[in-house]
């Protein structure tokens, strides 16, 4: 019975590429037409990955009931655990496969019952307040500083960066990414400045450095917030850059600037207008704000239950048109709204790639479960980013449409 509720969707869903499933009683079973003919060698290089060949073992029949459930998190388990096995460890191929099938032949994969009902609980499943968000915050940021040492940039930039070539090494590309959200701030020397989610405080030290303004950061992360103090003493910064633990709903005072680096997709859409509002109360006047976020290029959507069970309890990631409504009923000014839409997925690739060549070290961190477990993360991450609907957007926002050059070109210099 499972395995025939299993073998219906797959034939359904699989319509590039193959996949061959060998199941708990030995059979073997193929779906899709098969990979298609390579692209010629001399043709233009393609940066979209195309569905090849995969082949799978399903181990047990508990782990095609956990998949029928929820297949977010239930493929995802199943790998983590080695009840779902891969020819060759491809995981790339396969989650290569499966997404891009996903992002295909949507009607098939709703077809799964969790999916409407993930949708209906979806504000619910985001309630973020305080005590909540610093707990969340807590599970994934105040892991071991040794496991970030091992895929992130030397200033542990762990947000998407910004490729202008694609030559640019890790370490270039973040900082052209600091550089890039830099120049849409418009900023003076003297001006103050606060950054909400400072992560380990490379923003700040780069403003107060290189920008010569005042810096107030506030994180949820005692180890960010540890190493971040640290790194700005041993700067000697610490009469410019303040960093502080703190909610951002807790902050008092107003700021000529605000910049936000991956830390909208933790507020959660039951919180976006009060987001907004503390954004409004704590610019001046004439300042401006800077968010820079992932979101989905579309409706509203579910967040993935593996994403939010094992990586970012709480995460949510924002539709556009959701922003938009927050920030209106704010009476906030959109001055610029830009559209990142594969500098993510290239990040995630130097990501995955560092971290892999480093799994020896992260399991003795850890254990090959959680390499098995990050590496899913990362590589469905990049494949969300290149086959399906994610993107960054960076939003810059002001209370007045008059506090800001008439054109982009200041963006440019």
């Amino acid at each position: 019975m499972l395995e025939r509720a299993l073998d219906a969707l797959l034939r359904r869903l699989i319509r590039r590429g193959g996949l061959s499933v060998t199941y708990p009683d030995g059979s073997t079973r193929r779906y899709g037409p098969g990979a298609g003919p390579p692209p010629p060698a001399n043709g233009p290089r393609s940066e979209t990955p195309v569905p090849g060949e995969v082949a799978v073992t399903i181990h047990d029949k508990a782990t095609i009931r956990a998949m029928l459930r929820d297949p977010d998190l239930g493929v995802a388990e199943a790998y983590m655990n080695q009840r779902l096995t891969i020819e060759h460890d491809d995981l790339r191929g396969f989650l290569t496969l499966a997404i891009g099938n996903r992002a295909d032949n949507p009607p098939a994969y709703a077809l799964w019952r969790m999916l409407p009902l993930r949708r209906r609980i979806r504000r619910l499943l985001q309630w973020n307040p305080a005590p909540r968000a610093r707990h969340n915050v807590a599970h994934h940021y105040d892991l071991s500083g040794a496991l970030y040492d091992l895929f992130l940039d030397r200033d542990r930039q762990y947000s998407c960066a910004y490729f202008p070539t694609p030559d640019l090494t890790l370490d270039e590309a973040q900082e052209a990414k600091k550089r890039h959200i830099i120049k849409k701030l418009a900023l003076r020397p003297g001006m103050s400045v606060l950054d909400i989610g400072c992560g380990w405080g490379g923003m700040a030290l780069t403003l107060a450095r290189d920008y010569g303004v005042r810096v107030t950061g506030i994180t949820l992360s005692e180890e960010q917030l540890a190493l971040g103090r640290k790194r700005v003493a041993e700067a000697g910064l610490e009469d410019l850059i303040t960093l502080e633990l703190r909610d951002y709903r807790d902050v008092r005072g107003q700021f000529d600037r605000i910049v936000s680096v991956g830390m909208f997709e933790h507020v959660g859409g039951p919180h976006y207008r009060r987001y907004f509002r503390c954004v409004r109360e704590l610019l001046t006047e004439d300042g401006v704000a800077l968010i820079h976020t992932i979101g989905v290029n579309g409706p509203p959507a579910a967040t993935s239950s593996f994403i939010r069970r094992y990586i970012f309890p709480g995460g949510a990631l924002p539709s556009l048109s959701e922003i938009a409504r927050a920030v209106e009923l704010e009476k906030l000014f959109f001055t610029d709204i830009e559209v990142l839409r594969r500098h993510y997925a290239e990040t995630l690739k130097k990501w995955e790639e560092r971290f892999t060549a480093h799994a020896a070290e992260a399991e003795a961190l850890y254990d090959q479960r959680f390499v098995r477990m990050w590496r899913y993360y990362l590589l469905g991450s990049e494949m969300t980013f290149r086959l399906h609907d994610l993107v960054n957007f960076q939003l810059q926002l002001t209370r007045r449409n008059d506090v800001l050059p008439i054109t982009r070109d200041y963006m440019m210099d």
